[in-house]
């Protein structure tokens, strides 16, 4: 027995063979050659989130979570990662490919009217701000790096909860840092 399924506008179905598990009726699949969703000239700007640590799937209920993300654009994901050098941390890989990190989802961010020699230019010039010697685990990761490009290629923020750890990591050293510079 096969089911159909009538994509939402931009997604596109496959159909498969019903056996007995209600999730398998159907199979959607945003990535599949979507583009003719997009308005002419843009191109959809992907974040790629990855699990850092297994104890995610245990957690991710609560909201929160430890997430490296990576922005995925013209086929390139570009993140932003930690060495003792000054000069760039940002880097290109294959898209959700990440090495050491487990892939969790890619969220459509939007879109961009940038080429992708523009997207090039100006990741160079965000290279800037984001010198691998100056990442900090809570006031200058890979999701900060994301949320800015982001906001800048596409106008969206990024989902808070991506972030969250981080947010509540700074809140607390600045709290323990008055009272260390208050107390001492």
């Amino acid at each position: 027995m096969f089911c159909s399924f009538t994509p939402f506008r931009g997604m596109k179905s496959k159909i498969v063979p019903y056996n007995g598990n209600p999730s398998s009726l159907f199979c959607i699949s945003p990535r599949v050659d979507s583009s003719w969703f997009y308005p002419p000239g843009t191109t959809p700007v992907y974040l790629n989130v990855y699990d850092i640590s297994p104890i995610n799937s245990c957690i991710s209920w609560t909201g929160f979570g430890a997430f490296h993300t990576g922005l995925e654009v013209h086929g390139v994901e570009y993140g932003f990662g930690c060495h003792q050098e000054s000069k760039s941390g940002i880097f290109g890989i294959e898209p959700r490919k990440y090495p050491g990190f487990k892939f969790r989802e890619s969220i459509l961010m939007g879109t961009t009217k940038l080429t992708a020699i523009q997207v090039q230019r100006f990741i160079e010039l965000q290279s800037n701000n984001y010198y691998g010697d100056t990442y900090h685990l809570f006031g200058k990761n890979c999701n900060h790096f994301c949320e800015d490009t982001c906001y800048k290629l596409t106008g969206n923020k990024i989902p808070k909860w991506i972030n969250r750890l981080a947010r509540i990591g700074v809140s607390h050293l600045n709290l323990f840092t008055y009272k260390c510079v208050n107390l001492g």
